[in-house]
């Protein structure tokens, strides 16, 4: 039984209300159970392996002792913790899934709400931090010649390392080995365990391992100024380094005091902390020692002409993350396994291949899983996440790059097939000749190359080439990988893409005001912003969620009514207010959306909980409230597979004036709360 708290929850409403009482056993998706692909293997790991994942059995104990509940729900304390546990987990579960299907950066960020509001306490503590990637790759990277999006691509990481935990025995026997699990499969208890650890590390370490990029991009900028007339760069650039880097590297007598007590050793800055532990994992195999390390590192901020004059996001994102955990989880709390998550990051770029394993020379071994299972499924899914990925730099946008990605990942194995898009023939033609005349004419000098193409097609195989020479991939204690290519259709239609656009501060403060709108309607002038946030504060993740897709539904119902919202100036009239029209469009969307949502996440068609007896001294809205959450029953959701054509009849035909005020109201009363938030604005395209 996957989700058990939900399941001891029904059993307890069955007694009460008979047989077909909720709250249901949420699904998996569709023939998950039986493929090994990347969507099914993804959600298959959080469906089933991740069984009790945050259960406290000490809360648990103590709610049942005193008849009082500890978890949230659309309220604080309506529903038992271990149930508020596992919604939050199919809430990861659903986000996952839609992001998989999409693969857009506003799917992606639900995912790292999810997970920021699961493991490092609230979204709030670290918006800043997940919000800046999105910033600075979407208005500074058309500045360069190279870059693609890394906020998608960390999200599409973290699927792939999930997906191989999933299906491949080797990681998880290495992994489990390492963290000292039980490796015996049929030890279901250790194994829910080990499981539940790899996804708050592995989430950790794959989410954030690019949050170093506002760092290196402004450096990549000024190369990009040298190499607009394809200059190479080198002594004769301009380039800048950082300096005073100990104010971000300085750790404090606290964390030094917790740091002595996991290590047994003193260290004055986390890139001590980082150098001592990659060595301690790596030295002894590749040869090299924790001065040299040390030395190393201490370099990249300082000196990037050491390293062909680069600049290394990687060293960033692990001391950037390193601060970050402080602030959120606090030092006395930190484990030696959140620093394994930072020297993963530290790893995943320049450091290892070109100061520790030397991988071009092939001289030193490739990365054995045993020695640091996160770092090496890094490395490895790093890689393998080329596909789908937005094109920023002025070189990038011109190259051929995969738009999608078939994987099987079975028998211990991953099999990968990118797909390019066939309407991009003409460049792969025209390559082909090239590359074929370049062999009739006796292969003198560089071959012809079509990125990424050319890599993955031609008889060298430089793209699997390359991720053989840095993580082992022999059958016996490694992945085997297989890669090919071909072209096929795209399919821009999936991505959902409207004209409305803003940043990601503005998506949470978009829906920080759609919340609001149910405390403060006709008092919207009254309020301030940290109240609302307040009170979002205290809804659970479904329901910060529910807002969150709402506001990203509204993109759509804006472009069904010819209308936008931007948080840049442009010069189209302002939308004041909602006509009958607009309205009548928005409700049936909304009702579209809002009954597919509770569908997805196990809520049922029924209205017990308007009905059961109230307890006498109780009130009365606050009890029924309550019970409809344990029910996760609804009157106004649906049941079986409606039709959107049957959901827009429902709507017309079942709920009341009320109930459809409920599905547009919102948008008058948000058009005059969001001006609390500076910038956003919805404007009509006529």
């Amino acid at each position: 039984m996957a989700y058990t708290a939900l399941e001891e929850m029904r059993k307890k409403n069955v007694i009460e209300f008979g047989e077909n009482a909720g709250p249901e056993q949420p699904y998996l998706f569709p023939g998950a159970d039986k493929k090994d692909d990347l969507k099914s293997a993804a959600l298959r790991f959080l469906h089933d392996s991740c069984e009790g994942l945050r259960f406290d059995p000490e809360i648990d104990a103590e709610e049942k002792k005193s008849g009082k509940y500890k978890g949230a729900s659309i309220k604080p304390n309506q529903i038992p913790y271990n149930m508020q546990m596992d919604i939050d987990r199919l809430c990861l579960e659903r986000e996952l899934e839609h992001f998989i299907d999409s693969g857009v950066a506003e799917d992606a960020y639900n995912i790292y709400y999810c997970y920021l509001e699961m493991f490092l306490g609230r979204y709030g503590k670290s918006k800043n931090m997940v919000e800046l990637l999105g910033e600075f790759e979407t208005n500074g990277s058309s500045l360069l010649m190279k870059h693609r999006d890394h906020y998608s691509h960390s999200v599409y990481v973290f699927a792939l390392g999930l997906a191989i935990y999933e299906t491949n025995s080797n990681f998880r026997k290495a992994f489990k080995s390492f963290y000292h699990f039980s490796t015996n499969e049929k030890n279901k208890a250790e194994n829910h365990k080990a499981a539940n650890f790899f996804l708050e590390f592995w989430g950790l370490t794959s989410l954030f391992h690019d949050i170093g990029y506002p760092f290196e991009l402004p450096f990549e900028q000024i190369m990009s100024y040298f190499e607009i007339n394809k200059q190479k760069r080198g002594e004769n650039h301009l380039y800048f380094s950082y300096r005073n880097i100990e104010k971000l590297t300085a750790i404090s007598d606290q964390s030094t005091a917790r740091l002595e007590k996991l290590y047994g050793k003193t260290f004055h800055s986390i890139t001590e902390v980082l150098a001592y532990d990659v060595t301690k994992k790596l030295g002894e195999a590749y040869g090299f020692s924790e001065a040299y390390l040390m030395s190393e590192m201490e370099k990249k901020p300082s000196a990037p002409d050491h390293f062909n004059y680069y600049m290394d996001h990687a060293f960033f994102s692990s001391v950037r993350l390193y601060r970050e955990l402080v602030k959120t989880i606090g030092v006395n709390d930190l484990e030696t396994a959140h620093f394994d998550a930072l020297s993963a990051i530290l790893l995943h770029n320049s450091l290892y291949k070109f100061s520790i394993a030397f991988y071009k020379s092939g001289k030193k071994i490739r990365l054995p899983m045993v020695l640091h299972p996160l770092a090496y499924l890094l490395m490895l899914c790093d890689e393998l996440q080329c596909w789908d990925r937005t094109a920023y730099g002025r070189n990038t946008r011109s190259e051929l790059q995969p738009m999608a990605a078939e994987f099987n990942f079975g028998g211990n194995s991953i099999t990968a097939e990118y797909i390019y898009d066939e309407e991009e023939q003409h460049k792969i033609d025209l390559y082909n000749a090239e590359y074929n005349k370049w062999k009739t004419d006796g292969c003198v000098g560089d071959a012809p190359r079509l990125k990424a193409y050319s890599d993955m097609a031609e008889e060298k195989k430089r793209f699997q080439k390359d991720i053989e020479l840095i993580v082992d991939t022999s059958k016996k204690k490694g992945i085997p990988l297989k890669v090919t290519c071909k072209t096929g259709p795209a399919h821009h239609e999936k991505k959902h893409i409207y004209l409305s656009s803003s940043n990601f501060l503005h998506m949470h403060d978009f829906a920080v005001a759609l919340n609001a709108r149910y405390n403060h309607e006709d008092h919207e002038d009254e309020v301030s912003a940290e109240q609302i946030e307040a009170e979002f504060a205290e809804l659970s993740l479904e329901y910060k969620l529910s807002n969150l897709n709402q506001v990203k539904g509204f993109s759509k119902y804006l472009n069904e009514i010819q209308c936008f919202y931007t948080d840049r100036p442009v010069d189209f009239d302002l939308l004041k207010e909602f006509s009958l029209e607009q309205i009548n469009k928005i409700g049936p969307l909304e009702h579209i959306r809002w009954v597919r949502e509770h569908q997805s996440m196990g809520w049922r068609c029924g209205d017990a909980y308007a009905k059961a007896n109230v307890p006498r001294g109780v009130n009365e809205d606050e009890y029924r409230k309550m019970l409809r959450e344990h029910l996760r029953c609804h009157e106004m959701t649906m049941d079986g597979e409606p039709s959107d054509k049957e959901i827009t009849e429902h709507y017309h035909t079942k709920l009341s004036d009320d109930d459809k005020g409920k599905d547009w109201k919102p948008f008058n009363s948000m058009l005059k709360l969001i001006k609390v938030f500076d910038g956003l604005r919805i404007y009509k395209l006529s």
